[in-house]
């Protein structure tokens, strides 16, 4: 495309939505990578606008595909229609990348691929013909695409920035929520009534009296395929008559209506040629002719089809509009339809789509039939490994539906119900739970059935009511499957953890200890240590546990990040945290950090990033915080999975962000108070009383520490405790603070980390007289100047300087609070550094405020990028972890070496080093 010559007028009424689509152009051609989902109701002209764009792109390389509803579960079908022409350019993917796509594409055979490897994999190819030649991916009906090829096409579209490279999405409306949310979008309404009024009498020659004209216009709201098509299909008495309806069914439908009503009219072998087509999604004609051949249809049968303007045979089969694909499709009756399918699945390839054949197979089959249920079920394996849990799914759930035996029916139900839930279909689940509950399945399968159905309740809510549940099909599979019912005893009692003050389950700890009796000897999996801890913890108390949970996290190091246990990293961590053991928590963090980017396990990255970014936090490094906390939130939402309760809330707390860190706890209460989920409680009231403690509003700080103190909470519990000492000393109440400090205590003497001895001297020194003070205070800063935790080694020395300043030792309280002072300064965290400052001029100090220059400022992906360039990654490894493009990576790259006022690689680690504040 050369822009400017290409003078083809905008679309009827379209002006706005033309020059969007053209910016958009514009921008890829310019080497900025740009996206648009263009939404609307059917008819509304998104495919024209689509289409005019496609024409305005001649100087473009163009991939298309288009939804397909008779495919939209038959998963990895998009991305075939798609990629297929360009597999070549797979070849030249880093060895992974190419193994994922190929496993998904059903080209090798393979375990399942990472949906998200698979979309870096897509990335790259994109990305490589765009360096080439600008490239314009035009998707259509989107709302058909299967989940997996929408996932993967959405991963790339919000991963451009520096390829010359342009998508264009249509999105029928109204809808339901789909992986395309949050992109830039093109909101596509009628024509204005003008404009309708041109459209409609281009297509009713001979006038039309205005009465009826204007009746037309209002009841199709300027739809302009409303416009063009239900006229066509009126009667000369509907259309003297005026155009009202008796029914109330949505514009779509009376548009789809029309174009079913034309298909009707069609001669038999015209229609179920139509058929064919509509079902075969890739409109491959060779497919096609072995299909009609064995119909016993001569391809001639397609002219008055063609005549009507309605299909196009050429090279490939083309639908004059996505619409008249689903009337075709709509319009057969299902005994036609049966037989169409029939011929398409004897005129698939056995051999090199096996999947698509069964899938034809099984819409071809009206009763029951073992033999085509039990192809399914073998399918489903390969189609998980293509394409994930929906994949298997989709095969399953028809499995089940031709499955003649009662018994087996229920068992492939409820292997669909495990698919579902895996694949976050809720809904689908639960029908499909309740398909296998009626069927006689044996107890190993009815005690599965239960934990599916405590998963899908734990899913739904966190809450309270599913540590029962768990506990319950815990007790079920003991008999026929110990290890699985171990699982499901540590799972019961995590979510009774989480469930904290909301949760009434006693019986669960007593199941719990029960199922690790027959043990006999000591736990040999770290799932079944994990169990161990989490019983011991919750029935002898924190002091018996210790041993325990060093056994069990060592156990864990010791069997590696591996498929089967990787999901219980974050209960290690947790752990870890929970008797202070910080180098631990961070070394298990890092490392399930670098597993999960390189097998692109996106959904189990959030939680390591989240677990980074709170030793960063504690280290003072609060940008680095954000930017761990940015990532894992921008994969949480590219995956469209559950936001997890991250560290948000208490790095706003940190920084003195009242309105945002007040508002957050507002949010997470709310949510978590109707979820019946104590964990997420707990960590806003401890982040608001971390606030409120920089902030000296003591009685605040107290009153929110006490709300968020959980005796038998797991982790954020024992960081509460040391502020609600602080809190409740400052606010004149000794003795809360006091029972406070022998529970922290309790924590702490299990512990011999710098930080745990750190905190217990800190919070004794509060309580004490002032003869012992000053030494517990000094104590305090020296283990906590062994330990990660500078934020709590500074807040000890703002601690001791303010008990200086009360003792008239204002010269040794001003080495302490400008200490602190500059350290809180220097990090960020504003309330505490001006609760430093107040102290300092009370003492007659004068404060050096910085001048106001922050030095430079990278944005989260920048300095993700320099530090890994820095740290000797090439562009294409940079790439790989990060999910982005190799050209993007440069882009970045660029920026960042601007801003730095730097030319090569080699400065960056000095650069760097200048803009990271000094917190020892």
């Amino acid at each position: 495309m050369t822009g400017s010559s290409v003078t083809e007028p905008p679309l009827l009424g379209r002006q706005a939505e033309c020059a969007a689509i053209d910016a958009v152009l514009e921008s890829a051609r310019d080497g900025q990578g740009s996206v648009l989902v263009v939404r609307g109701e059917t008819g509304v002209g998104k495919t024209a606008l689509l289409d005019r764009g496609a024409a305005r792109a001649s100087a473009f390389r163009l991939a298309r595909v288009a939804g397909v509803e008779s495919e939209s579960e038959l998963m990895g079908a998009g991305l075939q229609q798609l990629l297929g022409p360009l597999i070549e350019k797979a070849r030249r993917l880093p060895g992974p990348q190419r193994e994922a796509l190929e496993t998904t594409l059903g080209l090798q055979e393979g375990p399942a691929a990472d949906r998200f490897l698979v979309g870096l994999a897509v990335l790259g190819m994109l990305s490589e013909l765009a360096d080439q030649r600008p490239l314009l991916v035009v998707v259509d009906d989107a709302q058909w695409l299967d989940a997996v090829s929408t996932q993967v096409l959405a991963f790339v579209a919000r991963r451009l920035a520096a390829e010359r490279m342009a998508m264009l999405f249509s999105l029928r409306e109204p809808g339901g929520g789909t992986d395309l949310d949050g992109l830039p979008a093109l909101h596509v309404s009628g024509l204005g009534d003008h404009d309708a009024r041109r459209l409609l009498s281009s297509v009713i020659p001979g006038g039309l009296d205005e009465q009826v004209r204007d009746r037309i216009v209002a009841e199709t709201r300027g739809n302009p395929l409303a416009l063009l098509e239900l006229p066509a299909a009126m009667t000369p008495a509907e259309l003297a008559g005026g155009f009202g309806l008796p029914d109330a069914r949505m514009l779509s439908g009376r548009i789809e209506h029309s174009f079913v009503r034309r298909v009707e009219a069609l001669p038999d072998d015209t229609r179920l040629l139509m058929f064919a087509a509509a079902a075969e999604p890739v409109g491959d004609m060779l497919v096609l002719m072995r299909a009609l051949e064995r119909l016993g249809i001569a391809i001639g049968a397609a002219e008055p089809a063609e005549s009507a303007g309605l299909i196009d045979l050429g090279p490939r089969v083309v639908f004059r509009h996505p619409t008249v694909r689903t009337a075709a499709y709509r319009a057969t009756p299902a005994q036609v339809r049966r037989r169409g399918h029939a011929a398409l699945a004897e005129a698939t390839d056995a051999e090199a789509d096996p999947d698509r054949r069964a899938w034809h197979r099984a819409h071809a089959t009206a009763a029951p039939e073992e033999d085509v249920a039990a192809e399914l079920e073998r399918r489903a394996a390969r189609a998980q490994a293509r394409a994930g849990a929906e994949a298997a799914a989709a095969f399953l759930e028809r499995a089940a539906e031709l499955t003649p035996d009662p018994r087996l029916r229920g068992v492939r139900a409820l292997a669909a119900a495990q698919a579902k839930l895996d694949a976050g279909a809720l809904g689908a689940a639960e029908s499909l739970l309740a398909l296998a509950a009626i069927a006689p399945l044996e107890m190993a399968d009815r005690a599965r059935l239960e934990r599916v159905r405590a998963h899908i309740a734990f899913a739904r809510t966190r809450g309270s009511g599913t540590p029962t549940l768990l506990s319950v099909a815990a007790r079920q599979l003991e008999p026929v499957d110990p290890e699985l019912a171990r699982e499901t005893h540590l799972e019961a009692m995590w979510a009774l953890m989480r469930s904290g003050r909301f949760g009434g389950a006693d019986g669960v700890p007593a199941a719990a200890k029960a199922a690790l009796a027959p043990v006999g000897d000591e736990p040999v999996r770290a799932v079944d240590q994990f169990l161990q801890v989490l019983v011991i913890r919750r029935t002898q108390g924190h002091s018996q546990v210790l041993p325990a949970v060093r056994r069990a996290i060592a156990t864990f190091q010791r069997e590696g990040l591996r498929r089967d246990n990787i999901a219980w990293c974050w209960l290690a961590c947790q752990l870890a945290m929970d008797v202070w053991d910080d180098e631990a928590c961070a070394a298990m963090a890092g490392g399930l950090a670098e597993v999960a980017r390189e097998r692109g396990m996106l959904t189990v990255l959030p939680f390591a990033l989240n677990y980074s970014a709170a030793h960063q936090l504690f280290a003072g490094r609060f940008d680095l915080a954000q930017q761990l906390i940015g990532e894992a939130d921008s994969i949480t939402r590219a995956t469209r999975n559950v936001a997890i309760a991250d560290f948000s809330v208490l790095l706003a707390a940190w920084r003195g962000e009242r309105d945002r860190t007040l508002g957050m706890r507002e949010r997470i209460l709310a949510d978590a108070t109707a979820r019946g989920e104590g964990f997420a409680v707990e960590a806003a009231e401890w982040a608001a009383a971390t606030l409120y403690l920089g902030y000296g509003e003591y009685g605040a700080a107290a009153e929110a520490a006490r709300r968020a103190y959980e005796p038998e909470g797991l982790g954020f519990t024992v960081w509460v405790l040391p502020e609600l000492i602080e809190a409740a000393v400052r606010a004149g109440d000794p003795a809360t603070a006091q029972q406070a400090f022998e529970r922290l205590a309790e924590r702490s003497a299990t512990s011999d980390t710098a930080w745990a001895r750190g905190i217990e001297a800190r919070s004794q020194a509060l309580l004490s007289d002032d003869g012992s003070a000053e030494e517990l205070y000094q104590q305090a800063i020296e283990h906590l100047a062994r330990s990660r935790v500078a934020v709590h080694r500074f807040r000890a020395q703002l601690i001791y300087g303010e008990w200086l300043r009360r003792q008239n030792r204002r010269v040794d309280a001003r080495v302490q609070l400008k200490a602190a002072y500059q350290a809180f300064d220097a990090m960020g965290a504003e309330a505490f550094a001006r609760r430093a400052e107040r102290e300092l001029l009370a003492t007659g100090e004068t404060v050096h405020k910085r001048t106001g220059d922050a030095g430079v400022e990278l944005t989260f992906q920048e300095a993700q990028i320099a530090r890994l360039a820095r740290d000797g990654h090439t562009n294409p490894e940079i790439a790989a972890q990060l999910f982005l493009s190799h050209r993007t990576v440069e882009w970045h790259l660029r920026k960042v070496f601007t801003k730095l006022d730097i030319t090569s690689r080699r400065e960056l680690a000095r650069a760097l080093r200048a803009t990271e504040p000094a917190t020892a």
